[in-house]
């Protein structure tokens, strides 16, 4: 199973006195150092952290997957046609959030969502599409044409005592769905030190997409340090690299 380092909250850290450190980029080769198997970043319209140097900067230094997490706009598309991540994720964007609020309501938008994909698909790029682990968003995901999905398990990782069980029932059942039509399953989002090993646990799923806990335990312990625990947590829940 894969493990996917999100560094957006490297360059939070950055952007909070307007400097050049700490680089992101510089955290994308101790996380790698430390056994990640890809790195994602979202450039969000605001630029509230990645920036486009960075984006630019790991397109070319980056050994390992490049996920590149955007909205479904028009400047976006074309960052990606001309950068060329290894693949893209949509996600739903919000000025005001402070993370990713939740899954894209594919069914309201699915007219809009076909045709970037399409316009992304064009130039070569495979793209996911960020869900709740919900059936008909899946299904709707495979009409449209996306390569992948990434199921959000933010509700699971928020969730406590039976309703937590409910969640994660939800989520391995939406990656089972995904993987019997023939979808690629990715996962992410709240998952830490403390609830990973369940969901590395669920068959199917083909990696994990983790920021927020990682770059915390990093502050303390180092990047090298912190991806390396998480991704032996994944291993030995059954998620074998």
């Amino acid at each position: 199973m894969l493990l996917g380092v999100n560094i957006d909250h490297v360059a939070t850290i950055r952007q909070a006195r307007k400097g050049i450190e700490p680089d992101p980029v510089m955290a994308a080769t101790l996380a790698i150092l430390g056994g990640a198997d890809g790195i994602t970043v979202h450039l969000r319209e605001d630029r509230r952290h990645i920036q486009d140097r960075d984006l630019n900067m790991l397109k070319d230094f980056v050994p390992v997957e490049l996920n590149l997490e955007m909205a479904a706009t028009k400047e976006m598309i074309g960052i990606a046609i001309k950068t060329r991540p290894d693949f893209v994720t949509l996600v739903p964007e919000k000025r005001q959030e402070l993370t990713t609020e939740g899954g894209l309501d594919v069914g309201a938008q699915k007219t809009h969502i076909r045709e970037a994909i399409k316009k992304i698909h064009a130039a070569g790029i495979p793209v996911s599409l960020f869900i709740n682990p919900e059936p008909d968003g899946i299904h709707i995901a495979k009409q449209i044409g996306a390569d992948m999905v990434e199921i959000h398990t933010g509700m699971y990782a928020n969730a406590r005592g039976t309703k937590k069980e409910k969640e994660l029932t939800r989520v391995a059942n939406s990656v089972r769905d995904a993987v019997d039509i023939g979808l690629l399953v990715n996962a992410g989002h709240g998952l830490n030190y403390d609830n990973v090993s369940r969901i590395a646990s669920i068959e199917g799923l083909r990696g994990l997409y983790i920021g927020h806990s990682i770059v915390s335990r990093a502050v303390l312990i180092g990047m090298e340090r912190a991806v390396r625990e998480m991704k032996e947590l994944i291993i030995k829940a059954g998620g074998k690299s």
